[in-house]
Formats: structure tokens, sequence, C-alpha cells
């Protein structure tokens, strides 16, 4: 990996760190329930990079599936989500914006799964919105 592009995270406590130096894509924020439960958030700002381009660096994070397709990791110790997988697309793998160390240059470009979005929750941010995923409208 190319140091100039390189991007590092890690989980809260440190104990899991990460880098990658793929090109960023899907920068969205996730309104979905299960997102929504699996952090404990009103929603989840995720980013995308082809997965050969991802490594765990340091700790080893455990991994649950959320869905028969959907596999999420994150630190047994502090509990922050790092990472998903989905078998749709395993050439990708997303990551939570707010786990990197520098999260001020990933401002989420749109919003996905607003189907389930909390009725509280108003978006005023001209961002695309998707009722589903990005292909929905």
């Amino acid at each position: 990996m190319t140091p100039a592009n390189l991007l590092r995270g890690g989980c809260y406590c440190g104990a899991v760190r990460y880098q990658t130096d793929g090109v960023a894509s899907h920068i969205t924020n996730c309104h979905c329930t299960i997102c929504r439960r699996t952090t404990g958030a009103p929603f989840v700002g995720w980013f995308s990079v082809p997965v050969e381009r991802f490594v765990f660096t340091q700790g080893v994070p455990t991994f649950y599936h959320s869905t028969p397709d959907g596999r999420r990791s994150f630190c047994s110790t502090c509990g922050t989500q790092i990472t998903f997988n989905h078998g749709n697309d395993p050439e990708l793998i997303d990551i939570t914006i707010c786990s990197l160390d520098d999260p001020e240059h990933f401002a989420p470009e749109s919003h996905i799964h607003v189907s389930t979005k909390l009725k509280w929750v108003h978006l005023h941010d001209d961002q695309p919105s998707y009722l589903n995923a990005r292909e929905d409208g």
C-alpha cells in the first residue's frame, strides 16, 4: 500500500486497527434498521473500497452475520463496528466513516434505506436519498 493515499483507522480502544489504499466509493449514510440496531445510532456513515485493498493491521475483530448474506466486524473489547461485507457484492468492503483516524474528508454523498429512516431524523443536506439501496429512487 502506498503512503500517499493510505487511509488508517480502528476501534475506539485501539485493539483493532486497519488500513486501506483503495479508492473510496459509495460514501453514504445508511438508515436501515440493522445498521441502527448494530450501532445504537440513528444512522451510520459508510464508504466502500475494494476488499483486496483492505487489511486489518492490529488485533482480530469479531465477526457477526447480521443477515444470511451480511457480515459485520467489530471490536470485541469496546464494541466499535468497523466493516460490513455483503454476499451480493463480495469485491467491496464497507467501512464505517467514523472509525477512520481522520473522517473529516469523507462527507456522505447520499442517504440509503430512507424507507426505514426514523421519523424524527430530518434530512436537509440536499444529498440524494434512496428508499432502499442506491439503485432505488
